[in-house]
């Protein structure tokens, strides 16, 4: 009976702000989901029970019972080992030495598995998009920071202290902002949803003219990415100059990653690429390009992401089902 059946894998996507649980049967497809504030200030224990309750409700809601479910895959912020499933560092949780396996497994009787949030991404459009069809794949995610995934051989790569792929943190610009973590003029203090809200913030400040005043108010409180993509639609030319200024930023980071790196594919995705993806993708192409060495970039695809935000719940699910 297929009442019965137990290939249904949860994935979850933990971030600073919110919880995002997704169930999906034996074919990854998305049978429902559920969305929490994280409410990360009320601490450990309250995000755990909060992350547990999305989960039951995802599974609820897809009309399964929570023993149908063969594993859940859970995407982290910070630095994660996935074999001890420990969140070993996660500063927008204000989280040290978390053992988030091992209470996820105690209060949902299932096998869990835990990985790096922008790691699971990664997995997620490698997978369901590529078809794990190179041998190489380098994820950029761009949102309120940057983050990264790396796949060779078909699989993650962790790095030595299991932080590789930290691409929001090398550095672009010597002279460019500083940033909270460490050095001037990082990729994330460029190109980050963060960093392009603050420079249209500052412009405005400064007296320059920009379409989303009329839209959402001097203060732009409620500024979204999509909004973006409509000034500029509207030919509001400060916002433009802002977004590509974003892009070319981003060009350079993918040419750093081509000629370190050489992967098959780069694969661009976040909120920021979601809303204003076909805005920047020709620029940070042709930027890429000009920061190569000749001949190395032979074959090699730049492309965004179609998967958007449900990249990581999607890619805990692929997390799940490769673990189970």
């Amino acid at each position: 009976m297929s009442s019965e059946k137990t290939n249904f894998y949860v994935g979850v996507d933990l971030g600073g702000t919110k919880i995002l649980a997704g169930v999906f049967d034996a074919s990854l497809q998305l049978l429902g989901k559920m969305k929490l504030s994280t409410k990360g200030e009320r601490g450990v224990k309250e995000v755990i029970q909060r992350i547990v309750r999305c989960a039951r409700e995802a599974v609820d809601e897809s009309d399964l019972k929570l023993a149908q479910i063969q594993a859940v895959g859970i995407g982290a912020p910070g630095a994660v080992d996935a074999k001890s499933g420990k969140v070993i560092f996660a500063p927008n949780l204000k989280w040290e030495d978390v053992p988030l396996q091992k209470e996820l497994e105690k209060q949902l009787e299932r096998p869990v598995f835990v990985e790096n949030d922008c790691n699971v991404c990664a997995l997620g459009v490698y997978e369901m998009e590529l078809d794990c069809k190179p041998d190489s794949m380098v994820g950029i995610f761009i949102g309120t920071g940057v983050g990264g995934g790396l796949i060779f051989d078909r699989n993650l790569y962790s790095g030595f202290n299991l932080t590789a792929g930290e691409i929001g943190h090398m550095v672009i610009d010597m002279n460019g902002p500083k940033t909270t973590w460490g050095p001037r003029g990082t990729f994330e203090s460029l190109a980050s949803r963060t960093a392009i809200f603050n420079r249209i913030k500052e412009s405005v400040k400064a007296g320059k003219k920009t379409a989303l005043t009329e839209m959402l108010g001097d203060e732009l409180d409620d500024l979204r990415s999509g909004d973006l993509r409509k000034a500029i639609k509207r030919g509001d030319k400060l916002v433009e100059e802002i977004v590509m200024d974003a892009a070319h930023c981003t060009g350079i980071a993918v040419g750093n990653v081509i000629n370190l790196l050489n992967p098959q594919v780069v694969m661009l995705g976040g909120g920021v690429m979601e809303a204003l993806g076909k805005v920047m993708i020709d620029s940070i192409r042709k930027t890429a390009f000009e920061h190569t060495l000749p001949g190395t970039t032979k074959g090699i695809e730049i492309l965004v992401s179609k998967l958007g935000d449900l990249a990581g719940i999607t890619g805990a699910g692929v997390l799940a089902r490769r673990n189970s």
